[in-house]
Order: C-alpha cells, then sequence, then structure tokens
C-alpha cells in the first residue's frame, strides 16, 4: 500500500540559474516519477537559495536605476516570485515525465504562504544574508532609509540579513488538502513558503523573513497527516564525524540519539542541523511516522528502507 510522503528538495535539485534549472528539474522529475509509479502520494516542498536571491537582486538593481520611478521590492513578494518561477519549471517537467510513463495525473503548484510568529525570537537576532553586495555607503544608506540590518561579509562587501523563523501553520493547507486527496500531485511551500503574520480582521501581512524549506516541509507533512518526511539533500546518509578520518554514516536514528549528536555539535547549522532537527521533529509529531534523509536519486531505494537515514520513534 503506498504512503503520503512529502518531498523537501534541497538547491541541488534545482540548480543556481534558469538554464541549470530547466536541465536540473528534469532529473529531478524522474526521481518524484519513481515513488508516483511506485503508488505513493506525492507532494513537493522545495528551497530557493540561488533563485530568490537573483530575484531580490534584480530588483535592488532596478531600484537603485530609477529610485523615483521603481519603489523596492518586498523579500515575501520575492519569494512569491521564486515560487512560480520553480513551480513553473518543475511541474511542466514531473507533467511531462508521467506521461512519458503513461501516468496521467494533474500537477499543480500552489502559492504558499506560511504564518510566523511576529514574537519569534529569531526577529531579535537576524542572521540570513540576502540579496547583492553593497559598499559601507550603501548599507548605511539602508540603514537609514529602510530599516535594514546589514553585516559585513567575509570582506566581500556588506548584505541585508533577515530573519529565519520558525513555521506555524501552513495558511493554504485545506486546498492542499483537498488535491492530494482529489488524486493530483502538489508543489506547495516553494522556498519554505510566502512568510506572513496575522494581523486585525483576517489580514496577512508579509514578513521581512525568510523560512527554513526543511522546516515548513515538516509542519506541511504534520497537517497533511503524511506517513513519511523525505528530506534530500546531497548525501546519501547523515553522517557523525563527517570529514574525519573516523566518519562514520548512519542508518537510523532514534530522536534520543540525534539530540544526543545534536548536542555534540556533529551537524553543521544552515546544512546538516535544520534536516536533522525537522526530521526529528516529525519523527516524534504521530506514532507511526518517519523521517528519511537522502539523495534525490536514492530516494525510492530509501522509501524501501534500502538505503539513506531514517529517522523514528
Amino acid at each position: 500500500m503506498g504512503k503520503r510522503i512529502v518531498i523537501a528538495l534541497g538547491g541541488n535539485a534545482l540548480g543556481n540559474n534558469l538554464p541549470e534549472q530547466m536541465t536540473a528539474v528534469r532529473e529531478t522529475a524522474k526521481a518524484i516519477a519513481d515513488l508516483i509509479e511506485a503508488g505513493h502520494e506525492v507532494v513537493i516542498a522545495h528551497g530557493n537559495g540561488p533563485q530568490v536571491g537573483m530575484i531580490q537582486t534584480a530588483m535592488a538593481e532596478l531600484t537603485r536605476s530609477d529610485p523615483e520611478k521603481y519603489i523596492p521590492c518586498p523579500l515575501s513578494v520575492c519569494v512569491a516570485m521564486s515560487q512560480g518561477y520553480i513551480g513553473y519549471d518543475l511541474q511542466n517537467s514531473l507533467r511531462e515525465e508521467l506521461l512519458d510513463r503513461g501516468i496521467h495525473k494533474g500537477v499543480s503548484t500552489v502559492l504558499t504562504q506560511v504564518q510566523v510568529d511576529p514574537d519569534d525570537p529569531a526577529f531579535l537576532n537576524p542572521t540570513k544574508p540576502i540579496g547583492s553586495f553593497m559598499t559601507k555607503a550603501e548599507a548605511d544608506k539602508m540603514v537609514a532609509e529602510r530599516g535594514y540590518q546589514v553585516i559585513e561579509d567575509a570582506g566581500r562587501g556588506y548584505r541585508r540579513v533577515v530573519a529565519s523563523p520558525r513555521p506555524q501553520s501552513i495558511v493554504e493547507i485545506e486546498s492542499i488538502r483537498d488535491m492530494v486527496d482529489a488524486g493530483l500531485v502538489v508543489i506547495a511551500c516553494g522556498g519554505g513558503g510566502i512568510p506572513v503574520f496575522a494581523t486585525e480582521r483576517h489580514h496577512l501581512k508579509g514578513a521581512a523573513a525568510v523560512v527554513d524549506k526543511d522546516f515548513a516541509s515538516c509542519v506541511l507533512a504534520q497537517q497533511l497527516d503524511a506517513d513519511c518526511l523525505v528530506i534530500l539533500t546531497a548525501v546519501e546518509k547523515v553522517a557523525i564525524n563527517f570529514g574525519k578520518p573516523n566518519q562514520s554514516w548512519l542508518d537510523t536514528l532514534t530522536p534520543e540519539q540525534a539530540r544526543s549528536y545534536m548536542a555534540e555539535g556533529q551537524f553543521a547549522p544552515g546544512s546538516m542541523l535544520p534536516k536533522v532537527q525537522a526530521a526529528v521533529q516529525f519523527a516524534e509529531s504521530k506514532p507511526g511516522r518517519s523521517a528519511l534523509i537522502t539523495l534525490l536519486e536514492k530516494a525510492r531505494d530509501g522509501i524501501s528502507g534500502k538505503t539513506g537515514t531514517s529517522i523514528t520513534l
């Protein structure tokens, strides 16, 4: 019997620019189609690091070129743009791959908002660099005129930094659930979702933040009552002592073991750490749920228990 699976695609599955993306999504579509062909229900979430950075940079340059004509584009709008840009290529490649296999199944991208808490401590300590590099004078101007927070980045110039709050809920979850129940393949929570605050009278206001796609995928999987969260990355399995002579690959992890390794600093922040944290969060959210961390091309074997790192209670 097939499982309901939420897949979190890493940036390596999408490329760094338009030509790379158009090539990469063809291979990504094959791996996803393998799971669908095996009888699983699949929902896809993805990152957007290179893409949203490119959009943010382009919008900033446009504003610089004619500040009287073009106003700054909010980060939340840039995330929305990236969702459409990536979803367009991904859904078309997946639709084509499924039809080539004789599988007639609709594929749709849902523009997805993710609610965050305005009191999240992350807003007090923005750490996520975005956009283009600036000179000191340009950075000072952005701080004075727009209230940006900036950092000096390894001698290469100054960059804006924003918060990365934890996602609380998926705004469009009912629509996504209805589509999955109807048999569609859904692409949602692109780039971790468009971060929004709930304000008065049901209004949603975009937040100047980015949401980690692994944590957003975890919340999406929980709210869809998925059986498995699959986090795809650049390695086949999670390792301890990574890159050292005593490196050891892990086939399985319990939440307790994972927390112990995290306390030791075994997993790099901004890389493997959020993946393991999201996997543990999902595995503990309900009995019978499991998470898997593996390579894109190994996803089907991982679901079958042949490879990857499985996280279960």
